[in-house]
């Protein structure tokens, strides 16, 4: 992946470009570490030669993976950057589109990128937290209560 700030004026963005062969979620993870991220959002559109999607069983607490074994095109993929318990956690989710023009889409949980992607990643000033919440079986970004904010 190849990566240039955009701007530090205001909001600080960059472009994120990656190649063949790439892994999206571990490379951002990494990007983010090496940032320092906290609290971004981002937005892409490229393709995948493979992509496993998830669907979150709430019943369960956790994500049934979907795997998506051919070559598809990101039609649409938004995600966050969010301090987490462990540094920045990465969450995105994805719509991928087939040969067929059919689409997939869930929660983004691995994908090996072909021939690109390209992604733009704001980073934002304000800090979001997610903290893990037992009954849904997941961690949520966590915003304070308005008399928390007074």
């Amino acid at each position: 992946m190849r990566a240039q700030l955009l701007s530090s004026v205001g909001e600080t963005s960059w472009a994120l470009i990656f190649d063949i062969g790439d892994e999206v979620m571990s490379t951002l993870q990494q990007f983010a570490r090496e940032q320092g991220l906290d609290a971004a959002r981002f937005t892409a559109i490229g393709g995948f030669s493979s992509v496993t999607l998830g669907y979150f069983e709430v019943d369960q607490r956790r994500y049934r993976p979907i795997e998506v074994a051919e070559q598809v095109e990101v039609l649409s993929m938004i995600g966050d950057v969010a301090a987490g318990d462990d540094g920045p956690a990465v969450h995105a989710h994805v719509v991928v589109g087939r040969h067929d023009a059919t689409t997939r889409g869930g929660h983004l949980l691995r994908a090996l990128v072909r021939p690109t992607l390209e992604v733009v990643l704001v980073e934002a000033p304000a800090h979001l937290r997610r903290r893990q919440v037992p009954e849904v079986g997941a961690a949520l970004i966590d915003l304070p209560s308005p008399e928390e904010q007074q």
